[in-house]
């Protein structure tokens, strides 16, 4: 693994290595959002958003990869200047292809829906204080206790635990205040979610998909279908959500603020968000 550190010529090392493996050829680059080219907060430095726009110019596949639902993905898709091109969201639940002759600037190509009753029987029994919410086929969220976030990208509709239950899901969200991350693996190891995937956020937030479903099995139907070869394919993520991507990614960035378990799956670490990480590794692809 290649650690970039603060002392570094910030991507002249990762520049010759690209151009040695790229050889001239276009990049799939998959970006993640918050924790990666937003902060916390949900700011993009103008460093961040000038280096991924550069990339963007220069011809090279660049496609957002984020938990984020639709309507909160589409803001920075349009931030960093992707007109063309595609984007998975809902951590690999939905994916867009991007024009500007289309209707809003994109269609939806691909939706992987599952039943979310057993994952929310199981997960209410052993997290009874939790919120709960859920993206139904339509894109609408429904929610526990008005339970609202901006990664939703519309309001939740409060409705009763049981009408949650009936839905047909894309992306269930469980968050709690009262217990850890910790705590919520041990829930999920208590239960057993079966036919689901899903990934433990920073805190005690839980993202369920349908089985099999992550960022990485989105890209890599769209890696098949742009017919780019893995090795040169590029993937900046921060969360346990990211793994998979950092995984199957020919080269795969790990943020500097990123959970020990994320940083072992990339193959370099860079600074953290707050110190502008990715655009220290978008720079290294021109």
């Amino acid at each position: 693994m290649t650690t970039l550190t603060e002392t570094s010529v910030a991507g002249n090392d990762d520049r010759r290595d690209n151009h040695n493996n790229t050889n001239g050829h276009k990049l799939m680059v998959a970006l993640d959002v918050d924790g990666t080219l937003v902060d916390h907060d949900g700011h993009m430095s103008p460093g961040v958003r000038e280096s991924a726009q550069a990339v963007v110019a220069a011809g090279h596949e660049v496609m957002i990869a984020t938990g984020r639902s639709l309507n909160a993905t589409l803001p920075i898709i349009e931030k960093i200047g992707i007109e063309r091109g595609y984007a998975v969201c809902c951590n690999g639940g939905v994916t867009l292809r991007l024009h500007p002759g289309l209707e809003g600037g994109y269609e939806v190509i691909h939706k992987a829906t599952f039943d979310p009753g057993p994952a929310l029987r199981a997960l209410r029994d052993r997290l009874p204080s939790a919120k709960y919410a859920l993206e139904d086929a339509d894109g609408n969220f429904l929610s526990t206790e008005r339970f609202q976030d901006p990664s939703f990208g519309v309001e939740a509709v409060g409705v009763d635990f049981h009408t949650m239950l009936e839905a047909t899901a894309v992306r269930v969200v469980v968050f709690s205040t009262e217990n850890t991350p910790e705590e919520f693996n041990e829930a999920i190891e208590h239960v057993g979610l079966a036919g689901v995937t899903y990934s433990v956020g920073w805190t005690a937030w839980l993202d369920i998909a349908a089985a099999g479903v992550t960022k990485a099995s989105a890209l890599e139907n769209l890696r098949g279908r742009l017919g780019i070869e893995q090795h040169l394919t590029v993937a900046i993520g921060d969360g346990r959500n990211d793994i998979e991507m950092l995984t199957w990614a020919g080269r795969g960035v790990a943020m500097g603020q990123a959970p020990e378990e994320v940083i072992a799956a990339a193959d370099e670490v860079t600074h953290s968000v707050f110190d502008e990480g990715a655009a220290h590794v978008l720079r290294s692809l021109l």
